[in-house]
């Protein structure tokens, strides 16, 4: 009996140490998890219908939507603005998810009506595009335990900046640099920050339809007094929001929008 209660007790101090959810990798030794991407939808309903058919499931916090994968969320509204311009063009190009089984997944979703548009033959790569225009490059990853999963943000910047810009992630997110084909990323749990040389400078998220990404910590806090003493200048101070969460902005030197979310609780499945 004593051995069954203190297994029981092992378990529910696990599950209280996960991040929100249970969905999220766990936190690193700066105290961050990838968070989200924030879309500012002209068509809200049209997104969720297409999150939905991937495998996403949906959530109210707060009243508006978010669509739940493992090691993303996805919110599809901001405030009913309405972003102009998709991702191409922005310095957040694209960003992706990995599959268990690349033709499985891709029959299902289009068998659910999504779009899938090929990509190079010599892999299993394919892209799906919102109606608003957010691309997201699908690739495969025969290891992991579920069928779909947020895996990748990829930044699009002048050579130059390619170097500082994994230094800044590396420093600001006590994320891990490394090379995947010849080019340089940063693995922060839950998602690999990817950099591509481009010649001309790409236009900020902020205002776009993806506008903006998001890292979830567990102190937010803390982690304000941290990067603004590393020089990271603090949009506006930490502050509560309707779900309890709380949050604050910053914006990275190359115009990539970040929101850092202390995340609270996200409340039932819609239709879960």
């Amino acid at each position: 009996m004593r051995s069954s209660i203190f297994g029981a007790l092992l378990l529910a101090s696990a599950l209280i140490a996960l991040p929100a959810a249970g969905q999220s990798a766990p936190f690193n030794e700066a105290g961050v998890t990838m968070g989200h991407w924030h879309l500012a939808s002209k068509d809200v309903e049209a997104n969720k219908k297409l999150f939905l058919a991937m495998g996403g499931k949906l959530f109210m916090p707060g009243g508006t939507p978010l669509i739940m994968f493992p090691d993303v969320y996805i919110n599809l509204d901001l405030a009913n603005e309405k972003g102009e311009g998709g991702t191409e063009g922005s310095v957040v190009n694209h960003v992706g998810f990995t599959v268990d089984n690349f033709r499985a997944r891709v029959a299902q979703w289009k068998a659910a009506g999504v779009t899938v548009i090929p990509g190079n033959d010599q892999l299993p790569q394919a892209f799906v595009e919102t109606p608003d225009g957010v691309r997201m490059e699908i690739l495969e990853d025969k290891t992991q335990p579920v069928p779909v999963r947020g895996e990748q943000i990829h930044l699009y910047l002048l050579e130059a900046d390619v170097p500082k810009a994994e230094a800044w992630y590396v420093r600001t997110f006590g994320g891990k640099a490394g090379i995947r084909n010849g080019a340089p990323v940063v693995d922060i749990p839950g998602v690999q920050i990817r950099f591509r040389n481009v010649e001309s400078k790409q236009a900020p998220t902020r205002g776009r339809v993806l506008d903006h990404i998001g890292f979830d910590v567990n102190d937010a806090e803390a982690f304000a007094r941290k990067i603004e003493a590393e020089g990271t200048h603090l949009e506006e101070p930490p502050h509560k929001v309707g779900n309890g969460s709380t949050t604050f902005y910053i914006t990275d030197p190359w115009g990539t929008r970040i929101e850092i979310i202390e995340r609270g609780p996200l409340g039932p499945e819609v239709g879960g």
